[in-house]
Parts: structure tokens; C-alpha cells; sequence
């Protein structure tokens, strides 16, 4: 009897739990992406911010004195340097949404066997390199080509001028050729996300839309545009965050009327050698964005994120 009381306890009693085996795999996979970030990211960020709070100069060096008013001196010399960046880089997302949606929407559900070509077509630009794919905007609005020509001719350029994008009759080295060149350069960024979205969207939503009496508009505006907000969302950050730094577009399609805080930043590191008023302004560009796009993402909702 005591022993098959005892069996009958031992029966009752929870197993063992195995031996926890891998614990140490998850920070091992890890280590790899957290020493690069620590190497090409912390290090070179700690620095730059010890850069910004020194005082010295190229010939007898630069000593760590704490010197916070580089900042203030930096906004009060290059704040509307700042200010464009933000309003090139807010106006080419624009655009580029404006352009994108359409465009992402077709390869989604209208392209039909020509769907992988347009995405190839769509990503091609990135096969050539930056400063070559600005360079050739430069041909397109050049002032005997045929996009300036046409521009002229049907009255644009006048309507342009009125509106202050561009200074005269040239579309080249003004504002409206700054911003076309972001546009172009970011536009895959734009789609891709939105395609990603788009592509996965239940068309059957549409029918029941059309079932319930709701025009064209009422369907993008209550159906399509909810559920694409992700793709919106994710398409505007990687598009916004690396416009407003850009310096090449402003540099090669610009004039000295459309310089952009990349350009300035470009100008302190390697020509006048100021690297305190340079890495102060990296910081605040830096801050700057971070700022702009927590508020983004708190408005849109973390879970609009891809």
C-alpha cells in the first residue's frame, strides 16, 4: 500500500523541466550587427559630438572646452540654410507620394505580366550611381534642351517664375530644379513601400464599396487610403530623412540662392576646416529630423509602420 502511495505521488509530480540549452545563441547572432553599430555608429557619433564642443583651429588643434555656444552660433549664421533643407525635403516627399501612389497602384493591379518589368524599371536608377543620375538632370533642364523649350513655349517657366521657383527663364540652377531632382532621386522609396501594401490589398473591399453605393472618390478616400497608410508612412520617412541631408541635388541643380544645410556641413569639413561649427550643425540637423519624425510617427501611429 505505502508503495503504491508513493507511486501515485511520484506520478502526481511535474516532470523535470529540461535543461535550458542556447541561451547564450540569440546575443551570439547579434553580436555581429551590435559591434558594427558600435564601431560605425556610437564611436563616430561620440566623437562627432566631442568635435562640436571643442575649441582650436586647423594649425594648433582642437581642445575639448565644453564650448556649448557653437550651437547657438551655428543656428544664427545657417538657420534659413536649415529652414529650406525642411521645406525642399517636405516639398520632394510630397511630390514624390503625389507620384508614387499612382504609380504603385498600377503595378499592383493593373500591370498584369509587365508587373515585374515596371518594379525593375522602378529600382533601375539605383544601378547608376548618385552624382551621375544629378548629373544628367543637368542635361534635361539644360537652357537649349527640350524640356526648358517647352516650358517656354506653353508660358510654365512665367507661371514658375510668379511663384518664386524659379529666378528667370532658365529652369536649371533654381528652386523647381533642386526639387525635381530630389524627387527623381527618391521616387523608389516612395513606391516600393506602397507597392508593398497596395500589391497585398483585398480588391474585394473595393466590390463591397461599390455594393454599398460609394463613388470612386469615397473608395480611395474610406477604403484604399486607410489601408495603404503603412506603405504612406514608411514611403515618406525613407524619403524625407535622407532629402533633408542631401547636398548633391542643391549643389549640382541649384544656385547660391538654394544651398541646403547638407551643402553648408559639406563646406565646413573640407573647405574652411571650422570641424566644431560643422559637427554642431550635423547635430542639430540630426536633432532636427529626430524631432520631426518622432512627432510624425506619434501622429500616424506606431502600428501604421511596415
Amino acid at each position: 500500500m505505502a508503495a503504491l502511495t508513493q507511486a501515485a505521488v511520484g506520478a502526481e509530480a511535474p516532470a523535470a523541466r529540461p535543461r535550458r540549452r542556447g541561451g547564450l545563441v540569440p546575443f551570439l547572432l547579434l553580436a555581429p550587427a551590435l559591434l558594427w553599430l558600435v564601431v560605425f555608429f556610437v564611436v563616430p557619433t561620440i566623437s562627432l559630438a566631442s568635435q562640436s564642443l571643442q575649441t582650436g583651429d586647423i594649425d594648433n588643434g582642437y581642445t575639448l572646452t565644453w564650448h556649448f555656444a557653437t550651437y547657438a552660433d551655428a543656428m544664427s549664421r545657417y538657420w534659413p540654410q536649415f529652414l529650406r533643407s525642411i521645406i525642399y525635403a517636405a516639398s520632394a516627399t510630397l511630390g514624390t507620394l503625389l507620384l508614387g501612389y499612382p504609380l504603385a497602384w498600377f503595378i499592383a493591379h493593373r500591370a498584369g505580366r509587365w508587373k515585374n518589368l515596371l518594379l525593375v524599371l522602378v529600382v533601375a536608377p539605383f544601378f547608376t550611381n548618385f552624382l551621375i543620375r544629378t548629373l544628367a538632370w543637368q542635361i534635361i533642364l539644360t537652357d537649349n534642351g527640350p524640356v526648358t523649350g517647352f516650358f517656354r513655349a506653353t508660358g510654365l517657366t512665367n507661371v514658375l517664375q510668379a511663384i518664386g521657383l524659379t529666378d528667370n527663364n532658365s529652369l536649371l540652377g533654381s528652386q523647381f530644379a533642386v526639387t525635381c531632382g530630389l524627387i527623381y532621386n527618391f521616387l523608389p522609396f516612395m513606391v516600393l513601400p506602397l507597392y508593398t501594401i497596395l500589391e497585398r490589398l483585398d480588391t474585394r473591399l473595393l466590390d463591397a464599396a461599390g455594393d454599398l453605393y460609394a463613388d470612386g472618390w469615397n473608395t480611395f478616400w474610406k477604403v484604399i487610403w486607410p489601408l495603404s497608410l503603412p506603405g504612406v508612412v514608411s514611403g515618406t520617412l525613407l524619403t524625407f530623412i535622407p532629402a533633408a541631408g542631401d547636398y548633391i541635388n542643391s549643389k549640382l541643380l541649384g544656385n547660391t540662392q538654394t544651398v541646403m544645410i547638407g551643402q553648408v556641413i559639406d563646406a565646413q569639413f573640407l573647405r574652411v576646416l571650422d570641424y566644431p561649427i560643422a559637427a554642431a550643425l550635423s547635430f542639430i540637423l540630426m536633432a532636427a529630423i529626430i524631432i520631426l519624425v518622432a512627432g510624425y510617427v506619434r501622429a500616424a501611429g506606431t502600428e501604421e509602420l511596415v
